[in-house]
């Protein structure tokens, strides 16, 4: 069978005159495979395969679809859960095309449960505060090789939303430097950098130690970095604005 979608547009910008769209994701939910307690009467054949075809009808219309050709949707198998909480599950399929301006793919569900599907692994808001928390947890806990460099998280304010935009301070060298992520909030994998950059400068790993590089960067900057700057347009799945429409790059 076919499902067909279409990506929702972000709020219109007026900086650029246009309703920017790109980025998708969504979850399926599929049941009745196996011949399972919802299958179906007894009388009937078990599915133990189910075959889609996935369709975004509008790619053509997007904001880049120049983007399309050589792109790979990306899909998380997280049968039991609401959500993909097992950021290692996504893997690419290698099916996906770019034809007559549409995006397809296709997807065999094997068992009963959840997919996701999304233009790059999802990077969600829950992941972001659990993120935060692990930044301020290691700056109190510091012990001497960290706190020498003054970690401190704080709010640069919050958002029309009312989210907190948080800031992760460290180092005491004489240079500043600011170092931003997700202005467009669609670029998910921005954030993923920015954990790693985080855990590397804050020792948050089993051995919690900084290492020699790390310290020579701390050494000679003071960091101020700033994981998400547009946590509503994150929240709201838009490609490059934030609630109401503003472009914050």
């Amino acid at each position: 069978c076919t499902v067909s979608l279409h990506v929702r547009p972000d709020v219109f910008t007026s900086l650029e005159d246009i309703a920017h769209m790109q980025y998708f994701s969504f979850r399926v939910f599929v049941s009745g495979l196996h011949g399972g307690h919802d299958a179906g009467t007894a009388d009937e054949e078990p599915i133990k395969l189910l075959t889609v075809t996935y369709e975004i009808a509008n790619a053509h219309a997007v904001s880049y679809p120049e983007a399309w050709p050589g792109t790979t949707v990306f899909y998380s198998p997280r049968t039991s859960a609401p959500t993909p909480a097992d950021d290692d599950a996504w893997r690419r399929n290698l099916t996906t095309r770019y034809v007559d301006g549409k995006l397809t793919w296709t997807h065999v569900h094997s068992v009963n449960g959840s997919v996701f599907f999304s233009y790059f692994p999802m990077y969600g808001y829950e992941r972001h505060l659990k993120l935060v928390a692990d930044c301020a947890a290691a700056a109190v806990a510091a012990g001497p090789s960290l706190a020498e460099y003054r970690p401190r998280i704080a709010s640069l304010g919050q958002t029309i939303q009312g989210r907190e935009l948080e800031c992760v301070s460290i180092g005491k060298g004489t240079t500043v430097a600011w170092i931003i992520h997700r202005q467009h909030p669609g670029e998910t994998m921005a954030e993923f950098f920015a954990e790693g950059l985080l855990h590397r400068l804050l020792g948050v790993s089993p051995s919690s130690e900084l290492d020699e590089p790390t310290r020579r960067v701390l050494q000679a900057y003071r960091l101020h970095i700033v994981p998400n700057m547009c946590p509503d347009g994150s929240v709201l799945g838009h490609l490059r604005t934030n609630s109401v429409g503003a472009n914050l790059n």
